[in-house]
């Protein structure tokens, strides 16, 4: 393992196939500045380009909160122009890091509320500790998320939860979020790394191209007519039959042994 410093507020950790991405403001309860975010976003491209040798992100924070929101400081007294480019700038990360070709974890280790519930959303796996909360509080300041809350919640839980947590702003708790679909498990606090680490290694060990692409067909079927989704599946299937890694597996079974996937 080896481990970075991209940003006085962001640290990466090297696994081999997986990396651990852990927002480091523990003072701030991991809320995302101009500054955070641009280098979440710098992060995300440079890792896009990267499919081959990474397989597995999670994301994680630090203390009690993963991230609880934007840095509402940074607005206060903003002239609209200022506003309106933070906004721009975090859609264009968030979208950044849900449109990674890599399977992404997220490790909610507390709060997680507003850009940081967002956060979490883009990710393919949500795991959480069993006093996180979470919630987009937006509208208790006459707002309204602008990181994908009021898109991509619905996607997850149904239109008339998403509505409930967005028009009350109210924290869910961690049991609630697993309940409502907005998150895959929960774990007691120092079991949440272990389990994150464990499930990443699990999905790193899948053959690379046939994980990258279920991922693909899911994310882009659900956008998708049904009949449209089922062709791309089909068409998808009939290219990793050809695959090296399909050969593979498919010769291991028979031979009852473990693949040996090489990516190709």
């Amino acid at each position: 393992m080896t481990q970075d410093r991209l940003h006085p507020n962001l640290v990466l950790e090297r696994h081999g196939p997986i990396e651990v991405l852990r927002v480091d403001r523990e003072e701030a309860l991991g809320a995302l500045n101009f500054e955070i975010q641009a280098a979440l976003g710098a992060y995300a491209t440079d890792l896009y380009a990267r499919k081959e040798e990474v397989r597995v992100l999670i994301l994680t924070g630090t203390g009690r909160g993963f991230v609880a929101g934007a840095d509402i400081a940074g607005y206060h007294g903003a002239p609209q122009t200022v506003f309106d480019d933070f906004q721009r700038r975090s859609r264009q990360t968030f979208d950044a890091i849900a449109n990674l070709p890599q399977a992404t974890i997220c490790a909610v280790n507390g709060y997680a509320l507003g850009g940081g519930f967002e956060l979490a959303l883009c990710c393919d796996f949500v795991l959480v500790n069993e006093k996180t909360k979470m919630g987009l509080p937006e509208i208790k300041l006459g707002l309204l998320p602008g990181g994908g809350g009021t898109q991509r919640l619905p996607r997850l839980v149904g239109p008339m939860r998403a509505k409930e947590i967005l028009m009350t702003g109210r924290m869910i708790t961690a049991a609630e979020a697993v309940s409502y679909g907005a998150a895959l498990e929960a774990c007691a606090p120092d079991a949440l790394m272990p389990r994150a680490m464990s499930f990443a290694q699990e999905l790193a060990g899948q053959a690379p191209v046939a994980l990258r692409d279920a991922k693909r067909v899911v994310d882009d079927g659900l956008d998708a007519a049904l009949t449209a989704g089922l062709t791309m599946e089909q068409r998808v299937l009939g290219t990793l039959f050809a695959t090296d890694d399909g050969k593979e597996g498919i010769a291991a079974f028979m031979e009852k042994r473990d693949p040996e996937f090489k990516g190709r």
